[in-house]
């Protein structure tokens, strides 16, 4: 399938403007919604204000009434205190008397009376939605408490004209504000989440699409690892998961490659060991002991070779053939593995086997020996001159042996330690991990385990638990 990594897919667009065009609806909505909670209650403080102006110049005007000992003013007077209060008549009641003004002009029956001496916020958000929703043609009545000491009544009358012009204004300057604090509002907030969410989502979105066009391929997506939020986790998790997929993506061709070259070579690799078996089979004729001695080894060698090509153990396909366990006793197995190894004769190396004569593990012999093999080898490769193998081993009450290889080498780096038994992580110079992949593949198919007990400047430790006949290792 050829893919075309110059533009995006058509059906990832809009999945972006989608999301930023939505944002700025809901930002604008939300904003919307809460200057609608804002506003009743604004339109009700501000009813209950003009209601209590009103009362106010009402009590003043019905003052003039006391400057005059018949508590009257003249018709023409009246008329101009009761235009200037904004009300149709006032009643004031006092201990000893009580003051009218607009008796007259009073009218018989109004539409609806209110008390604002106690009242409920609700109440008076529901009482300046009926000024709205009656158009200001109502005459009403309001109690209020006096300012004055010695008033215990104060009461006006008034048409709710003017109450409805400026509540309508009012309410109309409310919601151009709303609008324009909810346009500036969600633009900013638009722009904020753009910047921390949109953005970043977007990168993970290319980072994710070129990911699956080309997961070999390098990212080439600048994923940012400075934000300390769930974003910033989302994106180092997804390029460290993108990393190890191309990684396991790397060994896997690398392992076909490995399978594919040793395909090739095993039957030319066949021919050449039996060559060397018939030339080991003549030095066995030799009467020389040292010449028998090493006939010997080489013989055990070239068998191991040869039966290692005709079962096509080949790691690229980690097809190991299933163990075939029995009692063998590790000492002899931990010597046959150093005499492999020459660990004996080496000058450079010390070797120690603190076993018990008769101590056996039930393994497959072979296969225990490459495990052995590879971790001498190992261990004998990152020392120098003067170091040191070690084996032990002990069981425990279940049956389970544990099996220990130190060496004095320099420890294993942390960096290797993760990926420590997979294939082609080598911790060494020029070595290719297959050692320990392959040590813990025969481990496992042993029901066994194998890992990294220790390491450090002074040395390294591994430790191999197999499990005994009787504790269900072959149930």
């Amino acid at each position: 399938m050829v893919l075309n990594t110059m533009t995006m897919p058509e059906h990832y667009r809009p999945v972006t403007a989608s999301l930023r065009s939505r944002l700025l609806i809901l930002t604008f909505f939300f904003v919307m919604v809460v200057s609608v909670f804002v506003y009743l209650p604004s339109i009700a403080t501000f009813r209950l204000e003009f209601l209590e102006k009103r009362l106010e110049n009402a009590q003043i005007a019905a003052l003039a009434l006391e400057e005059r000992g018949d508590n009257a003013v003249s018709p023409q007077l009246e008329e101009r205190l009761l235009e200037q209060s904004g009300v149709i008549a006032v009643i004031l009641r006092k201990e000893d008397k009580s003051l009218f003004l607009g008796f007259n002009v009073m009218p018989e029956e109004v539409d609806d009376s209110y008390d604002l001496r106690s009242t409920s916020l609700g109440m008076l958000v529901f009482d300046a939605y009926e000024v709205l929703d009656t158009g200001g043609s109502r005459v009403i009545r309001v109690v209020g408490s006096p300012m004055t000491p010695g008033t215990r009544w104060l009461e006006i009358t008034m048409d709710e004209t003017e109450l409805y012009d400026a509540l309508r204004n009012y309410s109309n300057n409310v919601l151009v504000l709303a609008i324009i604090v909810s346009l500036f509002t969600g633009i900013l907030v638009y722009l904020a989440l753009h910047w921390m969410l949109v953005r970043p989502i977007r990168k993970i979105r290319d980072s994710i699409v070129s990911f699956r066009r080309q997961p070999e391929a390098p990212n080439s997506v600048n994923m940012g690892r400075r934000r300390s939020d769930e974003i910033g986790l989302v994106q180092r998790e997804l390029t460290r998961m993108q990393e190890e997929v191309r990684q396991s993506l790397k060994q896997k061709n690398n392992l076909a490659a490995l399978g594919e070259a040793v395909a090739k070579i095993n039957h030319d690799l066949r021919n050449v060991l039996a060559t060397a078996q018939l030339a080991s089979d003549a030095l066995q004729r030799v009467d020389h002991p040292r010449v028998q001695k090493i006939s010997r080894r080489l013989m055990t060698a070239v068998s191991r070779a040869i039966a290692l090509c005709e079962t096509t153990i080949r790691h690229g396909k980690a097809e190991d053939p299933l163990p075939e366990k029995t009692e063998v006793e590790l000492r002899d197995l931990v010597f046959d593995v150093a005499t492999s190894l020459g660990l004996f004769e080496s000058e450079e190396f010390t070797f120690e086997c603190v076993i018990d004569e008769h101590f056996t593990v039930y393994v497959d012999a072979e296969q225990m020996h490459r495990v052995l093999l590879n971790l001498c080898r190992n261990a004998g490769e990152v020392q120098g001159p003067g170091g040191t193998i070690e084996i032990t081993a002990e069981k425990d009450s279940s049956g389970t042996s544990h099996i220990r290889v130190r060496d004095e080498g320099p420890g294993i780096p942390e960096s290797v330690r993760p990926n420590l038994f997979k294939a082609f992580t080598s911790s060494k110079a020029g070595g290719t991990g297959l050692g320990l992949a392959t040590a813990r593949d025969i481990v496992l198919a042993h029901g066994g385990q194998i890992g990294l007990e220790k390491t450090g400047e002074d040395g390294t430790t591994f430790i191999i638990c197999m499990p005994g006949p009787d504790n269900g290792s072959d149930k």
